[in-house]
């Protein structure tokens, strides 16, 4: 029984024992063990609150006020000591584990744009200047766009060399971007002034060659456009991404939507002419192959042929890439090495 005006005395000794006892306390468990002991059901504090009813009433308030002080006050001193033990056993299992936990955190290591990007946004910001503007089309193409609308009908020998991706007879991954030089001429008229960047796919892998790499398709509709403007063109597009240094030449080719076509060479940038195994002692590189567009294409999409002429040119982005870091094997592109990726 708590005699009259003595319980101050013994709700101080109470809490000096407890907190005397928390700071010799070893071990979660002890600790656990001392806050039954105060502070559980059947604990000091708790026994000391049923003895108020003994109390006379006047004492009673500021007995019970005392005492939820004094509890509130061990429980936070029991959470603290839980916490310094908790962080003494954590510490005690890294120096174990040879953890040196002193040492700085890994910093976040920050992202940046593929290679591959890259080139394909330096060849739009080179277009762009010229007033090209940038537009899409589906990868999973319907083979009237990827063959037929230019120039390619069904069972032309031309198509073979294309190696191409079937979904069925009518719908294949699409082996260039040129489709989408078709989808936009069908949506507008001319003037046109567009480039075309995308993913394209051909069943063909090898050191120079992935079944799935990126192109650059580019081609201005518009009255009176001649072989000169084109020319004048990818001059401008190579001295700007190469370098005025280096020399370039048009070499004739064929391509089944165009009249007349031309593949595009440049002084090699590796051995600049002299002739080394990249460009096979030749001196030259092939980089792009540029055409005057059919008069079939645009009769295709309601164009007149007689009122208007065009342009196109396709690039590989991967190739443009190679030439530029000194590659010569695509297939590193694709390989997630960080090592290599990092250097770009």
């Amino acid at each position: 029984m708590i005699e009259k005006g003595a319980w101050q005395r013994e709700l101080e000794d109470l809490e000096n024992r407890a907190r005397a006892e928390l700071n010799a306390a070893k071990g979660d468990a002890a600790i656990q063990s001392l806050r039954t002991h105060y502070l559980g059901r059947k604990g000091l504090l708790t026994a000391f609150l049923r003895e108020m009813a003994n109390l006379p009433p006047e004492e009673r308030p500021a007995v019970g006020q005392r005492a939820n002080r004094v509890k509130a006050s061990l429980e936070e001193a029991v959470e603290r000591a839980l916490e310094a033990e908790r962080a003494r056993a954590k510490s005690g299992r890294l120096l174990r584990e040879g953890v040196d936990y002193t040492l700085p955190g890994r910093g976040i290591i920050l992202g940046s744009k593929h290679l591959i990007t890259q080139t394909t946004e330096k060849i739009a910001e080179i277009f762009g200047r010229l007033g090209f503007e940038v537009s899409e089309g589906p990868e999973v193409e319907l083979d009237y766009y990827n063959f037929e609308a230019l120039n390619f009908p069904k069972d032309h020998p031309a198509r073979d060399m294309q190696d191409t991706f079937y979904f069925s007879s009518n719908v294949v991954l699409r082996t260039h971007t040129s489709p989408v030089q078709v989808r936009t001429m069908e949506s507008r008229k001319p003037p046109l002034r567009v480039i075309a960047p995308g993913r394209v796919y051909r069943h063909d892998s090898d050191p120079t060659h992935s079944p799935m790499f990126h192109q650059v398709e580019g081609f201005i509709v518009d009255r009176r456009i001649t072989f000169a403007d084109l020319k004048g063109t990818l001059t401008y597009f190579v001295h700007e991404l190469f370098g005025s240094e280096f020399q370039m030449r048009f070499r004739p080719s064929f391509f089944p939507f165009t009249e007349p076509s031309a593949e595009v060479d440049i002084q090699c940038v590796m051995c600049k002419g002299i002739g080394c195994p990249v460009c096979k002692k030749s001196g030259w590189l092939e980089i792009l192959g540029s055409v005057m567009i059919d008069p079939e294409v645009f009769r295709f999409v309601g164009y007149d042929p007689e009122e208007f002429s065009g342009f196109a040119f396709g690039l590989g982005v991967e190739r443009i890439a190679m030439l530029e870091a000194g590659l010569s094997d695509i297939r590193i592109f694709y390989e997630n090495n960080l090592q290599f990726l990092r250097q770009f």
